[in-house]
């Protein structure tokens, strides 16, 4: 995948990460503090360093953080929206929407990660300008975290209709 999508990429998930710590079948611990010991980070430790590797451009430090087979779902109605799987098809969904916003798309933090077990929530607000239409709007990116690798994402916005509307 070609490096300028990757890093569009997960500098869009960046804002959005969660870490789920979990356990292998074959033991029966249940404690937070033991699944600490085991993954070595919580699962806001997780989507913290991936933000961070994000910010920094480190690309492959930023997708070393996510399951191979991690599940991207984008909410909607629009050419975006569904459930992608894989860091390829992540990755191309978010280069292409780099690539439809000429660049514009920028998402920041609009409050505290908040963390309940193995997800891990993230307010961010959301620009963008395609053309003449613009969006600019509140979202939560919700994240999975499993044995130590986001498994998946999920992402909300305050107005969907108009979210649609942009992406047609």
């Amino acid at each position: 995948m070609n490096t300028k999508l990757i890093a569009i990429a997960l500098l869009l998930c960046s804002l959005g990460t969660l870490e789920a710590q979990t356990h292998k079948k074959s033991k029966k611990v249940n404690n937070s503090q033991t699944n600490q010991k085991e993954n070595k980070m919580t699962a806001k430790e997780v989507v913290e360093a991936y933000s961070i590797a994000l910010s920094k451009g480190d690309i492959p430090t930023a997708f070393s953080h996510f399951n191979p087979d991690a599940k991207w779902h984008q909410p909607g109605n629009n050419k975006f929206s569904g459930t992608k799987t894989g860091l390829e098809a992540i990755g191309k969904m978010l280069g292409d929407m780099m690539g439809a916003t000429q660049g514009t798309l920028v998402i920041k933090p609009a409050g505290a990660m908040m963390v309940n077990g193995n997800f891990v929530s993230c307010p961010v607000r959301f620009s963008a300008k395609s053309g003449a239409k613009t969006v600019d709007m509140n979202g939560n990116d919700l994240y999975e975290v499993a044995d130590g690798k986001i498994v998946q994402v999920w992402l909300f916005s305050e107005d969907q209709p108009a979210e649609d509307e942009f992406w047609k």
